[in-house]
C-alpha cells in the first residue's frame, strides 16, 4: 500500500465505492501539482482489484496509464512507460516537470494526441486478461486537445461493463467539458507543511522561493507599485532554470485559483491555517475579475518560455498584463 497523507475522506469514500460494488464508470480527481493523487488511486486500484501485488509494481495487463508527451505518433506513451513507471515507484508525489524530465522532453510542447486517445481505445477494445476491470489511469487530460476528447467522448460516456476511467487534472476548467461533464469529480486536499516537506524536500524549498517571488509580485500590484512589480518580474526572468520559471506560472496559477474561490466558493477554497489570512487579503483586495484574466496570461507565459521567448521581455510583459487587470 501507498502511503496517503490526510484525505480520509476521500480514501473513505473509494474504498465504499469497493465495498458497496457502486463505482462510476469516471473519476476525475483534482490534486495540487505533485499533491498526492497517485498513492490514492493505486491504493485504490489494489483494492478493486483485489489486493493484486501487480497492481503497486505498476505492471497489472488490465491497468494502463496514459500521460503528455511529445509528439503525435501512435502510442507515444507507451515509449516512455519503463521511466514513467521508474518515476512514479520513486516518488509517487512527483511534480509535472519531474515527469517531463524523467522521459526527456523538458521545454518541449506536452500533449495527448488524438493518436494516443486512439491506442485507449484499441487497448479497451480488448478483453480484460484477468477477467475483472479495465482501467485506464489518465494523468493531465487537460492536455487533451479537442480531437482526442471527442475519440474518447463516446467511451466515456457509455463504457462497456467493468471498464474504469480514473482522471488526475491540476486544472479542472481547463478539461474538456464534454470530458469532465462525465465524470464524478473529487477534489485531493493538499498536502500538509509537514507531509509536503517529507515528500518534497528540495522542491518545498524552490517552492518557497518562487512562492515569496509572486507574493512580492501581488503585493506590488495591490499597492499600485508597478516599479516594483517590473523588478519582481526581472527577478523571476533571472532565474537561472527555465524549469523554475515555469514553476514560478504554475504556483502564480494555483495561487490565483484559490483567491478565485475565496472569491466566488470560500468552502472549496482549504487554505492551510497559515496561510489563511494572506489569501482573504488579497481576495478583499482584488477584483473578483483579476484571478480569471491573469490566469489566462500566465497559461500564455508558460507556453512562450516552452516556445524559448526571452525571458526579460516575457516577465516584463506579463507584469504589465497584470497590472491593467486591477
Amino acid at each position: 500500500m501507498q502511503t496517503v497523507y490526510g484525505n480520509r475522506e476521500v480514501v473513505n469514500a473509494l474504498h465504499q465505492m469497493v465495498e458497496g460494488g457502486r463505482i462510476p464508470h469516471a473519476i476525475l480527481l483534482h490534486e495540487d501539482d505533485g499533491g498526492g493523487a497517485f498513492p490514492i488511486v493505486l491504493n485504490f486500484l489494489e483494492e478493486l482489484y483485489g489486493g493484486n501485488p501487480r497492481v503497486q509494481k505498476l505492471i497489472h495487463p488490465d491497468i494502463h496509464f496514459v500521460f503528455p508527451v511529445a509528439g503525435s505518433d501512435k502510442p507515444v506513451s507507451l515509449q516512455f512507460m519503463n521511466s514513467f513507471r521508474q518515476l512514479l515507484q520513486e516518488n509517487p508525489y512527483f511534480f509535472e516537470n519531474e515527469l517531463y524530465a524523467a522521459i526527456g522532453i523538458e521545454g518541449k510542447q506536452s500533449n495527448i494526441s488524438v493518436n494516443e486517445a486512439r491506442s485507449i481505445l484499441e487497448r479497451l477494445s480488448l478483453s480484460a486478461v484477468e477477467g475483472g476491470y479495465r482501467t485506464v489511469v489518465l494523468y493531465l487530460p487537460e492536455k487533451m486537445n479537442a480531437q482526442a476528447a471527442n475519440a474518447l467522448l463516446k467511451m466515456v460516456e457509455e463504457p462497456p461493463r467493468q471498464t474504469l476511467f480514473l482522471l488526475i487534472t491540476h486544472a479542472p476548467e481547463k478539461v474538456l467539458l464534454t470530458i469532465s461533464s462525465r465524470c464524478l469529480h473529487i477534489r485531493v486536499q493538499p498536502l500538509s507543511e509537514e507531509a509536503d516537506a517529507t515528500v518534497h524536500a528540495r522542491e518545498a524549498a524552490d517552492n518557497v522561493v518562487l512562492k515569496d517571488l509572486f507574493h512580492d509580485l501581488l503585493d506590488a500590484l495591490v499597492a499600485k507599485d508597478l516599479l516594483k512589480a517590473l523588478e519582481t518580474g526581472e527577478a523571476v526572468a533571472d532565474l537561472k532554470v527555465r524549469e523554475q520559471q515555469k514553476a514560478f506560472c504554475r504556483l502564480a496559477s494555483e495561487d490565483l485559483r484559490r483567491i478565485f474561490l475565496l472569491q466566488k466558493m470560500p468552502s472549496l477554497a482549504h487554505l492551510q491555517e497559515a496561510d489563511e489570512p494572506y489569501y482573504r487579503q488579497m481576495a478583499a483586495n482584488l477584483k473578483p475579475t483579476f484571478p480569471r484574466k491573469a490566469l489566462g496570461s500566465l497559461d500564455r507565459a508558460l507556453l512562450l518560455i516552452e516556445r524559448n521567448v526571452n525571458q526579460k521581455i516575457l516577465f516584463t510583459d506579463l507584469v504589465n498584463q497584470l497590472y491593467t487587470f486591477l
